[in-house]
């Protein structure tokens, strides 16, 4: 039965947060908000958790996961970044963006794109997501909050509770953060390629919005 605690939007209770860092150290997959939607989550090294995570998507091995960072330098730990791309994330951290990068050797391979070797990698512009990567000081290992049958991401953590309180460990509500997934940018060739335009801005890009 998942857990529920509502949280201030911009002020998280430093004791919630705490008490969802320790479900999540202790294997726990949660649901979280972000700057962007809701978000499933759970510890990067966790292999059973990866699986959970995993099955609530319906994804293989063939399908990037994100790794939620608290900053650009966390980013850079874990996906191999050269000057160019380096000034691109700086620009664009933090905010609604997914960079899809090839991962360290920081990174278990179970989480790396099966294929490809990659990741997406992002840095959430969310009080309580950054509370809670602060209070957890590693990585959150993440994916849209989309449920079953939806075509977009649900904007209710009470919705996420009611269809998935047997599936997750923890929902933290924060109220609505919206429905449009991030931008995802793929930066791991000579030039940066759009995959899916989101919430976050093109025109740093130089591309139309």
């Amino acid at each position: 039965m998942a857990q529920y605690f509502s949280v201030h939007p911009t002020h998280p209770q430093p004791r919630l947060i705490a008490r969802a860092a320790r479900i999540v150290q202790e294997g726990g997959v949660i649901a979280y908000p972000t700057d962007s939607c809701y978000a499933f989550g759970c510890r990067t090294g966790d292999k059973e958790a990866l699986a959970r995570l995993r099955r609530l998507r319906g994804f293989d091995e063939s399908h990037h996961l994100t790794l939620m960072c608290r900053d650009l330098s966390e980013i850079a730990t874990y996906a191999r970044v050269d000057n160019v791309r380096f000034r691109l994330l700086k620009a664009l951290t933090p905010g609604s963006y997914t960079f899809i990068l090839e991962g360290t050797r920081e990174l278990p391979r179970r989480i790396l794109h099966a294929r490809r070797k990659t990741i997406g990698l992002r840095v959430p512009d969310h009080p309580v997501a950054q509370a809670l990567l602060a209070a957890l000081n590693e990585p959150l290992l993440s994916a849209t909050a989309t449920l079953k049958g939806a075509e977009v991401p649900t904007d209710d953590a009470q919705d996420i509770r009611e269809r998935l309180e047997r599936e997750l460990d923890l929902v933290l509500d924060a109220g609505s953060c919206g429905i449009e997934p991030t931008t995802v940018i793929d930066l791991t060739g000579a030039e940066a390629v759009v995959v899916r335009a989101g919430k976050g801005d093109l025109s740093a890009l130089g591309k139309p919005t």
